[in-house]
């Protein structure tokens, strides 16, 4: 079992569609990434009837390894629906979702997203995002 299959059957687990009030409704998509470290961590979507109350999936597993490791380096992520990646831009995060990931540690660009499971054709944050605003604001810092 490779490391993107794990990673699937990780996510996988948390895939069980539920209402949890009438105003918000849960586990609909699902995430695992891995860490600097290999460890793997899950998150799964949370939606409410107020788009800007919404957390996707793969902020959710990001915050899951800040807050229980102190981490901000992610290697690999899968996110998913129902079925894993299957190419057509399935499996991609949503522009919140990649912004929020580039500001969480800069070398996350070069994090691999599964983009088709069964042919294993992964992106980086990077080819996503060619030209991110915020890397004149990390050269700065870094040169301070």
């Amino acid at each position: 079992m490779d490391i993107w299959e794990i990673m699937y059957e990780k996510a996988k687990v948390q895939y069980h569609p539920e209402q949890v009030t009438p105003f918000i409704y849960a586990h609909n998509v699902v995430c695992a990434l891995e860490a600097d470290n290999g460890e793997i961590y899950t998150g799964f979507c949370i939606e409410s009837c107020s788009g800007v109350l919404n957390l996707c999936a793969e902020r959710v597993a990001a915050i899951n390894m800040y807050s229980l490791s102190g981490q901000t380096k992610i290697k690999r992520l899968i996110a998913f629906r129902d079925n894993a990646p299957n190419g057509g831009g399935s499996g991609m995060p949503c522009g919140a979702c990649r912004e929020f990931l580039y500001q969480l540690n800069e070398e996350n660009e070069n994090m691999e997203i599964m983009v088709d499971f069964e042919k294993r054709e992964i992106v980086t944050l990077k080819e996503l995002m060619p030209n991110w605003w915020g890397k004149e604001r990390y050269a700065e810092s870094r040169a301070k």
